[in-house]
């Protein structure tokens, strides 16, 4: 099985935890394996990050992952720190001059030795020569053991899904006060990150974007630093040099070719965890009571990570939610079953039982399955706890109707459209409705005239929306008019609904039969209220556009004249490179492409078993699941022939985030 995105980071973080020897076993990545020694015998060490390395970490990986690796300690290399002498120390930061002081000024006073420094991307020479300067001159090069660039500024969220941690790049690129060289600077930053991505995956992709605008621009410029490392680079070993390996394409897109998922409310567990909840790198906050049996004396907030080890993660976060609130159920019976199989052996009445050393002498066998039971234990009702905020936030808001209704949303009227915005009993969430409308107004054929948008935009103030975002998506309408394929449904979900979900109006009673009614009293109410759907399979436009340059023979015709012009960069070819564009382009949507690559402009209709997907300004879970399903979908079955998408942006928001983040501050700036 091939090995997904976040499987190969976790490879490249170990190694560099392994100070840069190589793994027993790069396959095995949940291997514990053993810290390599140093010269003089030590093998525990230091870990110091700034703040963008620590994302990069935290999102694939726990404390006792790093203490497995031999890591003791990690520490913000921006705090005050005593020193450990005789340790070596392990620098994972990005190669700025804030960072590169910091270490100069950390080896001077010896705080640490050696030093192994690791770049999560490439450190310019002119950085590296002062630095270098900067170590002589103080003495700090006699604690330097190593120096490396690691491409690893990019964080991982999901096995083959990405961002780049650059909120408000959408509004900078789309923003007319925004200088020359900020966005210079911004677009570098970007090819950047997608140049780390490409290093990770270990192969050259090709390149496919649009012309004009920022995706041209990045496309282009991650073309030349392709070439000029694959000229520049002396590892022969590196796989961006095994030709043997089946490349991929790498598809980059404006945002603005579909502003519709970034708004959009989903059925998907992940979607709505993303929705509801407030979640950032993995990491989900959720106020609960301090005693559940008496919610009126306060509250806390509760932290619950989500890990690659988190088997009913892995298994249900693409499931529709009624699905997952019926198999937690099916998973707590499980571990019921487990759990009293072990306590009849014993006499015990529970599991907490084997706590007393009393037990002990009957229970080898039993015993080496606690952790285990412990850890299903804690994992289920982990989600038990999520769900219930997760369903409270759907009756409260009423996300079902929202979401039933974007089902067909393009066919609703004008009256019908401003009948929802004015109900009352649409939930308590006005921006629900503001979302609506602007997937509507987008999407709809209807002309709109400015006494209409004057009326909805009134209705909305009037429920309580902010509109200020309206303004800016009322400027780029008519582009994404033009770019956006329609979505007729692919297939109509066949599941027997009322067999699917004949018990889900009971779950409530279920949970608390087996023993859960402490933390989830309420949910019985909660969930009458909860109507059962299950979404149809409609592709959204960058899935039209993904299969058209991934399988043309079978796309439909409106997505290959969409894609038809688009231009085609590889950089393994002897083709010139021509010039970059400027920096205003991104911006003005006009191409500049110079002569070399003009040459490769609209050809080669050509199929691919993988891609990496990249749209400029932002991604949303209800796309990527959308990807992803059709990748699944379409991998021919009995064949090996398995598609593979690998799906990123700038920031993955959830609709909220987007909507404040990006959307806002450039209405405040339309006229």
């Amino acid at each position: 099985m091939a090995l997904s995105l976040r499987d190969k980071q976790i490879a490249t973080i170990k190694r560099i935890l392994n100070l840069n020897a190589p793994l027993p076993d790069p396959d095995a990545q949940d291997a514990v394996t053993e810290p390599t020694s140093t010269a003089d015998g030590a093998i525990w060490k230091v870990l110091i990050l700034d703040d963008d390395a620590r994302d990069v970490i935290s999102s694939v990986l726990q404390v006792n992952d790093l203490r497995a690796a031999g890591v003791t300690v990690h520490f913000n290399i921006r705090t005050a720190r005593h020193p450990i002498p005789d340790t070596p120390s392990i620098y994972l930061v990005a190669p700025t001059a804030e960072n590169t002081e910091l270490i100069t000024k950390d080896l001077a006073q010896g705080l640490y030795s050696p030093a192994f420094l690791n770049f999560t991307s490439q450190i310019p020479r002119q950085l590296l020569e002062d630095f270098a300067s900067s170590c002589a001159s103080s003495g700090a090069s006699e604690h330097l053991a190593q120096l490396y660039d690691q491409y690893l500024n990019f964080v991982v969220s999901d096995a083959d899904q990405f961002h780049l941690n650059l909120r408000g790049a959408y509004h900078k690129i789309n923003s007319s006060q925004t200088q020359d060289q900020e966005l210079d600077d911004l677009i570098n930053r970007i090819v950047s990150g997608l140049f780390s991505v490409v290093v990770t995956n270990g192969v050259v992709p090709i390149i496919r974007c649009p012309k004009g605008g920022a995706a041209e621009d990045i496309g282009a410029k991650l073309d030349r630093k392709l070439r000029d490392y694959i000229l520049n680079n002396n590892n022969k070993e590196t796989l961006l040099s095994d030709k043997s390996t089946s490349r991929p394409v790498l598809i980059i897109v404006d945002r603005n070719q579909d502003l519709t998922p970034m708004m959009s409310h989903s059925w998907i567990y992940d979607s709505l965890v993303y929705d509801v909840l407030d979640v950032r790198l993995n990491r989900i906050n959720i106020t609960v009571p301090l005693d559940k049996d008496k919610p009126e004396g306060g509250s806390k907030t509760q932290t619950y990570d989500l890990t690659p080890q988190d088997p009913f993660w892995a298994k249900n976060a693409a499931a529709p939610f009624p699905t997952v609130a019926e198999d937690v159920t099916s998973e707590w019976a499980r571990y019921q079953a487990d759990a009293d199989s072990i306590t009849k052996q014993t006499g015990s009445s529970s599991l907490d039982d084997f706590e007393s050393s009393q037990f002990a002498s009957q229970l080898k066998g039993a015993m080496a399955r606690l952790p285990e039971l412990k850890a299903r234990k804690a994992n289920i009702e982990m989600h038990m706890t999520i769900l219930e905020n997760l369903m409270n936030g759907i009756k409260q808001r009423k996300l079902d109707e929202f979401f039933q209704t974007e089902e067909d949303l393009e066919k609703l009227s004008s009256a019908q459209i401003l009948a929802i915005i004015k109900d009352s009993d649409k939930g308590n969430e006005p921006l629900d409705k503001l979302r609506l409308f602007l997937q509507w107004y987008l999407l709809t054929e209807q002309e709109i005239s400015r006494a209409d948008l004057d009326s909805f935009t009134q209705a909305l103030e009037t429920a309580g929306a902010d509109t200020t975002a309206v303004k800016y998506v009322k400027t780029v309408r008519q582009i994404t008019r033009m770019t956006m394929i329609a979505s007729a449904p692919t297939q109509q979900a066949t599941q027997n609904t009322s067999h699917l979900f004949g018990g889900f109006s009971g779950l409530g009673s279920r949970l608390k039969d087996a023993g859960l009614g402490a933390n989830l009293g309420a949910i019985e109410g909660v969930l009458s209220g909860i109507k059962s759907y299950l979404p149809t399979n409609s592709d959204l436009t960058l899935t039209k556009i993904t299969e058209s340059l991934m399988d043309p023979t079978n796309a439909s015709a409106s997505a290959i004249s969409k894609t038809e012009k688009y231009l085609f960069f590889d950089p393994r070819s002897a083709n010139a490179r021509g010039t970059l564009p400027p920096a205003t382009q991104s911006r003005t949507h006009q191409s500049t492409v110079g002569r070399g690559i003009d040459a490769t402009f609209g050809q080669r209709r050509q199929g691919f078993t993988e891609a990496i997907v990249f749209p400029v300004g932002g991604a949303s879970m209800d796309e990527y699941n959308n990807l992803m399903e059709w990748a699944k979908r379409t991998s021919a079955a009995g064949t090996g022939q398995k598609r593979r998408v690998v799906y990123g942006s700038t920031m993955i928001y959830s609709a909220k985030d987007f909507i404040t983040t990006e959307l806002e501050p450039l209405g405040k700036e339309s006229t």
